[in-house]
């Protein structure tokens, strides 16, 4: 399994991946999961991926194929016009590898599910990001949905359904991001650091920040402890439930 985040702020993106796989409780390893391909000037796009590793695989070695090769391998997502349309590339090559893997065509439900996140900005349009389904249909960052996860989710959606605000800077954002994934750290053993993190400031078209975050960092360490010991001391602080 794997947790993948992508924050749409007032000031830009942020995206954050862990880098855990496993194929069994005593089998683990790393591998990437985070992506991204710039023009500077021009335009910067980050993608993210949860789901079959051959899959994802196979996606991103298609999509690093058409960005390198000339012409006749087009169309590439350095050549579409918008965000709207690398969208639509990404989600009709993930359709395509899916439907590649499976003997008769099998549905994106199968066992080569995946799904992905692909964010970023080309110039003359907004920053913006949108989530890929393995039927390659897709849906874009909203105000009422300002951002998406995939993978395992559930245990770090809770901080983020609370704490996360338009407005808030990206320093503020990495933090609400590390405690998302300290949560879903500490549940589930088939997510795990180290985290790859991505800042994204609107118009500039090249990363702000690219960095891999290793379970040692002071910082991901410090704030994993204080966000226990603030936990324990707010339920402390709740009234009692008398029998």
């Amino acid at each position: 399994m794997t947790y993948c985040v992508g924050l749409r702020l007032d000031q830009g993106l942020v995206f954050m991946s862990d880098t855990r796989t496993n194929a069994g409780v005593d089998n683990f390893a790393q591998t990437r999961k985070m992506f991204h391909w710039q023009v500077p000037g021009e335009r910067l796009i980050t993608l993210m991926t949860a789901g079959n590793l051959a899959t994802t695989q196979a996606l991103v070695s298609l999509i690093e194929e058409r960005v390198k090769a000339v012409g006749e391998r087009d169309p590439s997502i350095l050549h579409a016009p918008s965000m709207f349309q690398v969208a639509r590339l990404v989600g009709a090559t993930l359709k395509e590898v899916i439907a590649d893997s499976a003997p008769a065509g099998q549905s994106g439900d199968g066992a080569f599910q995946a799904t992905v996140i692909v964010g970023g900005q080309i110039k003359g349009s907004p920053a913006t990001m949108f989530l890929i389904y393995p039927e390659g249909n897709f849906i874009e960052v909203t105000e009422e949905t300002p951002f998406f996860q995939i993978g395992e989710t559930k245990y770090g959606r809770p901080i983020l359904v609370r704490a996360y605000a338009p407005h808030m800077p990206f320093e503020e954002a990495v933090k609400l991001l590390l405690v998302s994934f300290d949560s879903t750290v500490r549940s589930n053993l088939s997510v795990a650091p180290p985290f790859d993190l991505m800042v994204y400031e609107t118009n500039s078209f090249v990363p702000r920040l690219d960095r891999r975050i290793e379970q040692d960092d002071p910082v991901y360490q410090s704030i994993s402890a204080g966000w226990g010991d603030a936990l324990r001391a707010a339920f402390d602080q709740l009234p009692t439930f008398d029998l």
